[in-house]
This record gives C-alpha cells, structure tokens and sequence, in this order.
C-alpha cells in the first residue's frame, strides 16, 4: 500500500483540512498520515479561532514521519505563518519526497485569512519551487499573480505565470467561473483541460483540499500527472453531487460515495 502524507490544518467539522485529506487518502486506497501545521474551531458556518502549532513541533512531526516511513507523496494544505512554511521546506528539501502536491490555501469559504498576508511571498518563494504540482482556485490564483481572472483565456495566462514561480506542473481551478467548471493544468509545454458541469449545490466545504488530496494518492499510486488529476476530477464531482446537508452553512462533500455504493450502503433505511 502506498503512503502518503497530509500536511496541513485541523478542522473539527471533519469537512475539510486534515480530516477531509485522510478521507480523500482513504477512498483511493492509500495509507493516510499526517503533520498538523494548525488546529481551527471552524464548523460549516465558518473559522472562529486558529492555533498554529510551533515550528519546532511542526519539524519533530515530519522527523517522526520521514525517519521511519516511506513517504510515496506529500499533500501541502494550510501553512498559515512565515516560520511555518520555512520548517516544511527545509525538511522536504531534507527529505526529497518524490510527488508534492502544494494547495495554496489562502482564504476559507467564510473569508477567514487562513494564510497571514505577509506569508505570501514566502510561501511563493519556499514552496512553490518544490512542487511537482500546484492547485490554486481562481481567487489564490488572482492572489498570488496580482491579476483578476474571469476567462478561460486568463486562466491560461495566470498557469503560465505561475509556472514561471518554479513549480513543475500547475493546476488552475475554475470552479468560481461563471456558468462554467473547466480546470487547467500546465507543465511547461501543453495545457491540459479537464471539463465539467457546475453542479447546484450548497455543500462544497473541503473540495479543495479533497481535490489536491486526491491527486496526491492517485501521483501515489503511479498515475500520470495527467490522469491523477483527470481521475480526481472524477472523484471530486461525484463527492460534491453526492454531498451532506450537515449543519447551518456549507457542508461537506461525500468523500465514500462511491466505496459506499458499491458496498450497498447508500440505500435509504426506512
């Protein structure tokens, strides 16, 4: 079984962050660990609070980890402080972890800073370089590249930017385009469209991280970059059509549809 590693916040609604990444690793049938980088009091109405862990405990975590495990690919979630992001890369550098998926998480649904604004560039400069892919939404993609995106024209362009900040392969997200749900990917050489429907629906807590966790596993698990990011796709669709009306905001996505169809665990009980 191929293992890999989450490192990234805590959300205590279990819809997105580390729970929502050991979900994503599970349904694609690799074994889940984890670095927490922060613990938020968040729920689907929003993030209330957030304790960033130290950096010293963030670096004896992925010591704990590297030290005696196999680490077949890395998932970076959120890496909210300046010292934070510094501890990770030297120890990936460290480290040398074949397959980094980096999630530039910036903003929360609720517009919580889950990124502090003077962590940004150093998160461009220590990170980015190190990943084998990264996968901004359009609003960290405008952030990150200091230009508004609307079109599908300007994703292309915003892909090109990013991918001249070092990483090897870019993934723009277009969920918050109008009428459209078409996704990008650039490697340096040919774009890459992955389409699909928008889908209605209120429940879409975590995709992000669920996504970039997803194609995480499926790197794992020997798939291209293009098929990891094309069968994620597929996966994330299905979470979100298949999602959970839990709480008073935005719940989550259905992370086990799929395994729990097949197993015959969808059936309405009555």
């Amino acid at each position: 079984m191929k293992k890999v590693l989450t490192i990234a916040g805590s959300d205590s609604s279990g819809g997105a962050g580390i729970q929502a990444d050991l979900k994503a690793f599970s349904a694609h049938g690799v074994f889940g660990m984890s670095v927490i980088t922060a613990v938020t009091a968040q729920n689907t109405q929003g993030v209330f609070a957030v304790q960033d862990m130290t950096p010293e405990m963030i670096a004896s975590q992925l010591d704990a980890i590297f030290s005696d495990i196999e680490v077949d690919a890395v998932k970076i979630g959120m890496v909210s402080q300046i010292e934070t992001i510094k501890i990770i890369a030297e120890k990936l550098k460290q480290y040398s972890p074949k397959n980094i998926v980096v999630d530039p998480v910036m903003i929360s649904k609720s517009g919580y800073d889950l990124l502090s604004p003077d962590a940004k560039e150093t998160l461009i400069q220590e990170l980015i370089p190190l990943a084998t892919v990264i996968t901004p939404n359009l609003p960290e993609a405008e952030v990150i590249t200091g230009k508004k995106i609307e079109t599908i024209e300007e994703m292309k362009e915003a892909a090109i930017d990013l991918y001249s900040k070092g990483a090897k392969a870019v993934l723009v997200k277009g969920g918050h385009l109008e009428d459209d749900a078409t996704d990008i990917s650039y490697d340096g050489k040919t774009f890459t469209y992955y389409h699909g429907k928008r889908i209605e629906s209120n429940n879409t807590h975590g995709t992000g991280c669920t996504l970039s966790s997803a194609i995480a596993s499926n790197l794992a698990n020997e798939l291209s970059l293009t098929e990891a990011i094309q069968e994620a796709k597929d996966y994330i669709t299905t979470a979100i059509k298949h999602s959970f009306p839990i709480g008073k905001g935005v719940g989550p996505v259905h992370h086990f549809y799929t395994l729990y169809e097949n197993a015959g665990m969808n059936k309405v009980k009555k």
